[in-house]
């Protein structure tokens, strides 16, 4: 199986080692198996695996040095997308995934051991109470998500978790114009600033992605994250 993955890898610039290639492996086994029993993914062919799902993930290289990141929090990580790919490919850093869905932190959890993974814990809840906690807030370099959220939700759930002077990174479908006009208040509310679009096709595929990278640029007001439910409901706007 770990040719495609190094093939696939060599396009974003980086290389894996064995370790590496078995972990992702292993990753791919497990979501397969766990799938037949709980909705992890619609997808559980390998090749596509890999495009949809780990070079998607890893195609943050297109926007940030995952060298210079120390701690990260994937909001909405749902089968570990892309928190698990990104801590298999960047073993420095120190990982929490957050999800609203228990089965999908058990099976994450069984991941996280069965692969040895060091420095990465899972929580369960919404992304609105944990963002209220002292240990969680504005404590992360960078909070990733490809959660299906719209951008002004999105930036309310995540932008809490990020320290200043560190980034947010919503992983969206290439046509995102409308949802960044749309967005644009909650950014600025939420401390925000958006810095960039980056746009590209997942290699070798017609998919086109977006990465909407924004930079915490003030601290955050203390009436936000507004309670559970709110942002998804009545986004700033």
């Amino acid at each position: 199986m770990g040719h495609i993955l190094d093939d696939r890898f060599n396009e974003l610039g980086f290389q894996i080692d064995e370790k590496q290639r078995e972990q992702f492996d292993t990753f791919y086994s497990m979501l397969v198996e766990w799938n037949k029993v709980m909705n992890l993914t619609g997808i559980t062919e390998y090749e596509e695996v890999v495009m949809k799902h780990f070079v998607d993930s890893l195609s943050i290289v297109n926007v940030l040095d995952m060298n210079q990141v120390h701690t990260v929090i994937d909001i909405g990580t749902g089968a570990g997308f892309p928190g698990i790919p990104l801590k298999i490919a960047f073993p420095h850093l120190k990982v929490t995934l957050l999800d609203s869905l228990n089965k999908r932190i058990k099976f994450l959890n069984a991941v996280i051991e069965e692969l040895g993974l060091e420095d990465i814990h899972t929580i369960h809840g919404r992304a609105e109470d944990y963002a209220r906690q002292a240990d969680y807030r504005e404590k992360y370099d960078i909070c990733v998500s490809r959660a299906v959220a719209n951008l002004a939700t999105l930036s309310e759930y995540c932008l809490p978790y990020i320290r200043l002077g560190g980034i947010f990174v919503s992983y969206k479908s290439g046509d995102i114009e409308e949802e960044l006009g749309d967005s644009k208040k909650s950014i600025s509310i939420l401390g925000g600033k958006l810095d960039d679009v980056v746009k590209f096709q997942l290699p070798g595929t017609d998919i086109s992605r977006s990465f909407v990278k924004i930079s915490k640029v003030k601290e955050i007001g203390k009436k936000y994250p507004r309670k559970a439910g709110l942002p998804a409901k009545e986004p700033l706007r």
